[in-house]
């Protein structure tokens, strides 16, 4: 792609990476076929191709945003499903996080929408918010169809009652600080970190659970480190960079007390969507010489729970013989390139692992996409429930929690973690609503 920057604007290291990022563009439209809102749509505005013009007419031209430009940056799901098409190898993560810490720092959104963002980023990484949100939220469900009819405001409230839990799960001793130490430990004990997480926390803390199961029996320890928080995701994917940076920080030097004191092999998360951000702290912290060693040190621990299990001698029970709808979740197949392992895991578990029809297309969820996008978001969680129920599984498994509540919203069959599976096979407890 051809790029009209002058010397002064090259001069700025920042500008010059996004300008190298662009000129490796070649116009193809690969990622046309790819891209969720592209193909639900077919506007060129709301596709990749199309975004990465408007974020280089915005740099060439050093403009603020106006609302033509916000709106398909807003419909993008980062989902990076584009990057796995790309045959250039187009960074369009670097590209799309700019161009959404542009839009908060010089875009003046109207009253709703800053204040439903500033109210999302408030709740969701704090576990204590979330979890009375959620309750007032139930009691609001009722009220769907009511609210569903107000002007500009009615489909997110509808959305965000859609997705609150009919009830909440009770509180866990995996909201940490905590160990929990192997029976029977190999001669070298080994030991791993394991993120508490702020939403999955209180939607699903069997999650975790189940992981720390399986993890023991396998002779490894599992820490839930003090001090750790929010992953920082939620606020980084609304271009708050501050405080998803903080985020980063905190949690870094939580795993490097860890490190640095009994050590650790790696850090598990369970759920995808944060293992992606944290892999890339490194990228996140690279200008702060503070803690450029320690954010790249903790995103190379950094691993997903079917990518760590798969290194481990695991042994399972009799096989159950159930039909498992495997679902890719985005931050695990796009954005951190994990796809057979969860599949070969439920495989050596017993189950038999159906995939659906468009794989690499998004669920809608994408953080809380669904609450912002609901219109979009909806149409692709039909489109991927559809595929996942003409499989006729017995059971549907993926990675991320955000992907659980998404189709678990739009059907009937149980939604569940790939972990709780195995640890079930293993002899755990069956996962909510799965009989077999």
């Amino acid at each position: 792609m051809q790029t009209h920057f002058d010397a002064v604007q090259l001069a700025n290291p920042h500008v010059a990476s996004l300008e190298k990022i662009l000129r490796s563009c070649v116009h193809c439209g690969f990622c046309t076929a790819t891209c969720p809102t592209y193909v639900v749509g077919r506007d060129e505005r709301d596709s990749p191709r199309g975004r990465i013009y408007l974020i280089k007419e915005l740099l060439e031209t050093g403009r603020a945003p106006d609302a033509y430009d916000v709106e398909p940056l807003d419909h993008c799901l980062s989902c990076l499903s584009c990057m796995t098409t790309c045959p250039s190898g187009v960074d369009y993560r670097r590209l799309i996080d700019h161009a959404r810490v542009e839009v908060e720092t010089r875009y003046a959104r109207d009253p709703w929408d800053r204040a439903l963002r500033r109210l999302l980023v408030w709740l969701l990484p704090h576990r204590d918010r979330f979890r009375l949100a959620l309750g007032l939220a139930m009691l609001g469900r009722p009220l769907r169809p009511i609210l569903a009819r107000l002007p500009r405001i009615g489909p997110q409230l509808e959305a965000m009652l859609r997705l609150a839990p009919t009830r909440l799960p009770a509180r866990d001793v995996t909201e940490g600080p905590g160990e929990f130490k192997a029976a029977q430990a190999s001669t070298k004990r080994r030991r791993v970190a394991l993120l508490t997480g702020c939403a999955q926390g209180v939607l699903a803390p069997q999650i975790n659970s189940a992981t720390i199961r399986v993890l023991n029996r396998a002779g490894i320890d599992a820490v839930l480190a003090k001090g750790e928080s929010c992953c920082g995701s939620l606020a980084h994917h609304m271009g708050r960079e501050a405080s998803a940076l903080a985020s980063a920080r905190a949690n870094i030097d939580a795993w490097t007390r860890e490190i640095e004191g009994e050590g650790l092999e790696a850090i598990v998360v369970t759920a995808s969507g944060c293992g992606a951000t944290i892999k890339d702290y490194a990228a996140m912290l690279a200008d702060d010489p503070a803690y450029a060693d320690k954010a790249a040190r903790v995103a190379a621990l950094a691993k997903d729970p079917s990518e760590y299990l798969l290194g481990l001698d695991l042994t399972f029970a009799a096989p159950r013989r159930l039909a498992v709808g495997y679902h890719a979740a985005c931050s695990l197949q796009h954005a951190q390139k994990i796809i057979e392992a969860p599949k070969a895991l439920l495989r050596a578990a017993g189950f038999e692992v159906r995939s659906p029809a468009e794989p690499h297309l998004c669920c809608g969820s994408a953080g809380v996409y669904n609450i912002l996008q609901p219109r979009i978001a909806g149409e692709l969680r039909d489109r991927k429930t559809g595929h996942l129920e003409r499989l006729r599984p017995d059971v549907i498994a993926t990675g991320n929690i955000g992907c659980m509540t998404q189709i678990g919203s739009a059907t009937a069959i149980p939604v569940v973690h790939t972990v709780e599976l195995l640890d079930w096979a293993q002899g755990g407890p069956a996962p909510a609503g799965v009989v077999g």
